[in-house]
């Protein structure tokens, strides 16, 4: 596979930190130099997953889409004319957002998600041309592991999202995990925020090569339209995927080709890559629906999904493999509800069941501290003392057999008791 102008093994790109810190969700890929005339050839799923079918309807105009991610770099020719505005919400950054932030390839990681998500290419035929070839991008820069200056990455999270959603985002991408189950409270707000205001969130589920065996919060959040990878073949990545019951489509996340900040292409893989497609199919679908809600939209993309083998949905395809022209044009029943979750109710049903400890303001460094894992935040309840009398096992087990052998220890200790006492009594008498 090839890509842009880096050559040799791209490095693991991983922004690690503290515990409980983000990292990209991208994998360790070879990355050779192709040209602009090569790249187009090299994106399969355009044609494999219905987008230039769904062209035929809309190219995304109109949709602005925020990417929360190391920095978008708008000078590349591909995304010209593609950024719509943007911030930095790390303090290391620059104001637009457009300065890519972090070492070596995860630097770069942002620019690539935008290309693939909007890319304009360079001319017919050449060039990276993106998911929503005409929709805008928002880029809000992040600053993970040493990049990270003076805000904490849960708290950039949480200004990120909120930023997006007062700015006009009405799709947010984030190519990123906590790799934990859980979150802050803080992203509790932000999240509710973003859903409230009709925000589509589209977060990828981690790569097994970069360590993420499971998916990790943002994809864990209830309401996100999670994202899982597979091969060119359409069968789970192993190592640019992970797995959950979170997971609602999946998406190409190998032999990916992305602009790179400065010129030039690099192919990469990783759920990174997958997520801005799906994002891309997302705002295909709010453009050519404008009238319907994010719960809608979101339904659109998962009940078209192509099953990709098993049960539907499965902890490693979600609803199966995206299908960007059904999901712009087929009929789909209107919903009332978010299909991935409804955050509001798990933070009443769980958040009140937190330790004070799990719920603590985050650390100095802005990380939150690691809570439970939100399926076992809800403890088992009381035994009510009526079933004490009930002639349940467990009750059996748990009470009444101690206490019946208890009680045959104390009778046996009193018998024993009164035979000594009469022992000594013959005793005395026969004197």
């Amino acid at each position: 596979m090839t890509g842009g102008s880096v050559s040799g093994r791209a490095r693991r790109l991983v922004a690690t930190a503290a515990v409980a810190a983000l990292a990209l969700a991208a994998a360790i890929v070879p990355a050779t130099a192709a040209r602009a005339d090569q790249v187009r050839d090299l994106e399969y799923w355009l044609k494999d997953y219905g987008f230039e079918q769904a062209w035929n309807t809309t190219r995304g105009a109109g949709v602005k889409v925020a990417v929360i991610d190391t920095g978008v770099d708008g000078s590349v020719p591909d995304l010209a004319g593609a950024i719509a505005g943007g911030t930095d919400v790390s303090g290391v950054g620059a104001a637009n957002g457009q300065k890519p932030l972090g070492e070596a390839e995860s630097a770069n990681h942002g620019t690539w998600v935008a290309s693939l998500l909007a890319g304009r290419g360079t001319g017919p035929g050449d060039g990276v041309l993106g998911a929503a070839p005409e929709a805008s991008i928002l880029p809000v820069s992040v600053a993970l592991g040493k990049a990270m200056g003076p805000v904490g990455s849960d708290t950039q999270i949480a200004d990120a999202v909120r930023w997006a959603v007062d700015n006009g985002a009405s799709v947010i991408n984030m190519s990123l995990t906590r790799n934990t189950l859980d979150w802050p409270t803080s992203w509790d707000d932000a999240f509710q925020y973003a859903f409230d205001h009709d925000v589509v969130i589209v977060a990828a589920a981690g790569n097994r090569g970069s360590g993420t065996t499971e998916v990790g919060a943002p994809a864990t959040v209830p309401g996100v339209l999670t994202v899982a990878g597979v091969d060119r073949a359409g069968k789970a990545s192993f190592d640019a995927s992970a797995q959950g019951i979170t997971i609602g489509v999946s998406a190409p996340s190998e032999q990916l080709v992305g602009a790179n900040p400065g010129g030039g292409y690099v192919q990469w893989a990783g759920t990174s890559g997958a997520a801005p497609l799906v994002s891309g199919a997302v705002a295909l679908v709010r453009a050519a629906h404008p009238e319907l809600k994010a719960p809608d939209v979101i339904e659109r993309v998962i009940r078209t999904a192509k099953p990709a083998g098993g049960a539907v949905p499965s902890p490693i395809y979600g609803f199966g493999l995206l299908d960007a022209a059904a999901a712009v044009s087929a009929n789909v029943p209107h919903v009332t509800a978010n299909p991935m979750g409804d955050l509001a109710d798990w933070v009443r049903v769980h958040r009140r069941a937190q330790s004070p400890s799990a719920t603590a303001p985050p650390a100095a460094d802005g990380n939150a501290q690691a809570a439970p894992a939100p399926a076992k935040l809800t403890p088992e309840p009381a035994l009510p003392w009526t079933q004490m009398f009930w002639p349940q096992w467990s009750v059996l087990t748990a009470f009444w057999l101690p206490f019946a052998l208890i009680a045959g220890f104390l009778v046996l200790v009193a018998l024993g008791g009164v035979g000594v006492s009469s022992h000594f009594r013959r005793m005395r008498s026969k004197e």
